[in-house]
């Protein structure tokens, strides 16, 4: 099975701009926003991906994600996503241990949200907390993007 295992932080400052060695824009919505099983379409450029993911224990979950053609994603979020698009810049800060960050910053009506969480290969693998990272919120459903997304 596909696994993520992710800790995510509220972010307290906008340090990470210059850490950052990319930046992207993404657009997303849910086809099923339930625990169990949420389904996400995201777009970037010309890149679009469908996503399932298993429900939170902890930091860890169950994550299947397919590319799909940029046409069927588009369609898809004009005709069959329940929740509101959901749209950011994520910027990519490299961490120690071959580890990187990525920070979110929300637009439309999530604007001035700011997360950063850090994908981890194991639930125990340590990890620098960088200056810009704040109260953790692993777990706390009201910082998942599908809650985002439902208003």
């Amino acid at each position: 099975m596909a696994q993520e295992i992710e800790r995510k932080f509220l972010v307290r400052d906008d340090s990470y701009r210059t850490m950052a060695v990319a930046s992207i824009e993404l657009a997303q919505a849910y086809l099923s926003t339930d625990p169990d099983a949420t389904v996400r379409v995201r777009v970037s450029g010309e890149r679009a991906w469908l996503t399932v993911k298993s429900r939170n224990e902890g930091a860890v979950r169950g994550e299947w994600e397919y590319m799909i053609p940029r046409a069927d994603a588009m369609e898809m979020l004009q005709r069959c996503c329940g929740s509101t698009l959901v749209e950011k810049t994520r910027y990519i800060v490299p961490a120690e241990g071959g580890l990187r960050w990525e920070v979110d910053e929300f637009h439309g009506r999530h604007s001035g949200l700011v997360l950063a969480e850090i994908e981890l290969p194991s639930e125990d693998t340590p990890f620098a907390l960088p200056a810009f990272a704040g109260e953790e919120v692993t777990g706390n459903a009201a910082y998942y993007n599908s809650t985002l997304a439902k208003g």
